[in-house]
C-alpha cells in the first residue's frame, strides 16, 4: 500500500523537470505533451502551469475538460498519472500568482500578454507506479 501518497507522490513531482499534460481531441483521442514543470501546487489535488492562449491545448481544453497529468522518475522507473479536468484561466489574479520573472521571454508583452494563460488542473484520482506495480488512489 502507498503510504502517505501526498507526501512521497509530491516528492516525486517537485523533483522533476519535465512534467507531462494529456487533453482529448475533437475526434475522442488523447492528446499528449511534454510541458515544464507546474508553477504551483496545491497537495496533489491542484496543478498551476503557464501556456501560450492561442495553443492547440487551450482550444481542446475549451471544448473537453477532461485530462491527466503524469510525472516520471526515470532513475527509479517509478511515476505518477493524475486524471482530473483542466480550466483555462485568464484573470489577472491567476496569472500573477505564477508569473515569473523572465517568462517575457514566452510572453512579449508581459503578466497582461493576451497570449499568456494559466491551465488550472485538478485532479480527482490518480496510479501510482512503483517496485514492479501500481496502485489506484482517490484524491478528496
Amino acid at each position: 500500500m502507498l503510504r502517505d501518497a501526498e507526501k512521497t507522490i509530491g516528492n516525486l513531482i517537485d523533483k522533476q523537470s519535465v512534467s507531462f499534460i494529456s487533453s482529448v481531441d475533437e475526434n475522442g483521442f488523447p492528446n499528449t505533451k511534454a510541458m515544464l514543470p507546474p508553477r504551483k501546487r496545491e497537495g496533489i489535488q491542484t496543478f498551476y502551469f503557464t501556456t501560450n492562449t492561442s495553443s492547440m491545448r487551450v482550444s481542446q481544453y475549451r471544448s473537453n475538460p477532461k485530462a491527466c497529468i503524469y510525472f516520471c522518475d526515470k532513475r527509479f522507473f517509478r511515476g505518477v498519472m493524475l486524471i482530473g479536468t483542466v480550466e483555462v484561466l485568464e484573470d489577472a489574479a491567476s496569472k500573477e500568482m505564477i508569473w515569473r520573472e523572465g517568462d517575457t521571454q514566452y510572453y512579449s508583452k508581459g503578466v497582461t500578454d493576451p497570449d499568456y494563460c494559466v491551465l488550472k488542473f485538478t485532479a480527482g484520482e490518480g496510479r501510482y507506479y512503483a517496485n514492479y506495480k501500481s496502485e489506484r488512489f482517490s484524491i478528496e
